[in-house]
C-alpha cells in the first residue's frame, strides 16, 4: 500500500504556521490580523497609564469580580472580515470564577471573555476597525476603545457577526456606563 498523500497547505495555513513560529524581541507583540503579521513595540507610558486607570476602576467598582490580563493572546474564529486572526488586546477581562487564564495556552479562545480594551497607538485605524471586527466575530460582549488621537472613549457592545450593534462615544473627562457584568460608571476625568 502506498502512503497516503497529504493535501498541500493553503497560503493561509502557511502564513499561520509562520506566524506561530515567529520569535519576537522581548516586549514586542506579534499579531495576525486579517492576513497581515503585525509586530508592535512595547507601549509608551501614557498608553499604560490609561490601562492602569481602567483596571483600577474595574477592580474597585465592578459588580462582578474580574481577572485581568494585559498580554493574553486570543484566537478569533473565522467569520465576517476575520480569517484565523490571533489578536493580543491591551487588556482582557474575564469573570474570576471562570479562571480562564490559569489553564490557557499562549493563544486562547474568546469564550468567557467579558471585555477587551484597546488604547490606540501608532496605527489607530487597526484598533478602530480591524480589531473591533475581530472582537465582535469572537463574540466578546464589550469592546472598550481609548482613542488618544480623538481624546475619546468608545464602548462597543452587543456583538453581531463581525461588528457591534451598539456604540457610545464620550470625550475624555466624561463618564460612561459599563453594562453587566461590570455594571458601574467608568470615570475618565483622569484621562485628561
Amino acid at each position: 500500500m502506498s502512503a497516503m498523500a497529504h493535501e498541500p497547505l493553503t497560503q493561509e495555513e502557511i502564513l499561520l504556521e509562520g506566524f506561530l513560529a515567529l520569535g519576537t524581541p522581548e516586549g514586542f507583540r506579534a499579531e495576525l490580523i486579517e492576513g497581515e503579521i503585525l509586530v508592535t513595540p512595547p507601549p509608551d507610558g501614557e498608553h499604560e497609564d490609561y490601562i492602569s486607570l481602567i483596571v483600577e476602576q474595574v477592580f474597585a467598582r465592578s459588580a462582578a469580580r474580574m481577572q485581568f490580563s494585559g498580554n493574553k493572546g486570543l484566537k478569533v474564529p473565522r467569520g465576517g472580515l476575520c480569517v484565523r486572526n490571533h489578536v493580543i488586546p491591551d487588556g482582557t477581562f474575564a469573570p474570576r470564577e471562570l479562571r480562564l487564564f490559569r489553564e490557557a495556552e499562549s493563544w486562547m479562545p474568546c469564550e468567557g471573555v467579558s471585555m477587551v480594551v484597546e488604547v490606540t497607538s501608532t496605527k489607530p485605524d487597526r484598533d478602530r476597525e480591524a480589531k473591533r471586527h475581530c472582537y465582535a466575530s469572537g463574540g466578546i460582549p464589550i469592546y472598550l476603545l481609548v482613542d488618544r488621537e480623538k481624546s475619546s472613549v468608545t464602548l462597543f457592545n452587543e456583538p453581531e457577526r463581525a461588528d457591534y450593534r451598539e456604540s457610545v462615544m464620550i470625550p475624555f473627562g466624561k463618564s460612561i456606563d459599563l453594562p453587566a457584568p461590570f455594571s458601574f460608571t467608568l470615570e475618565t476625568a483622569d484621562f485628561l
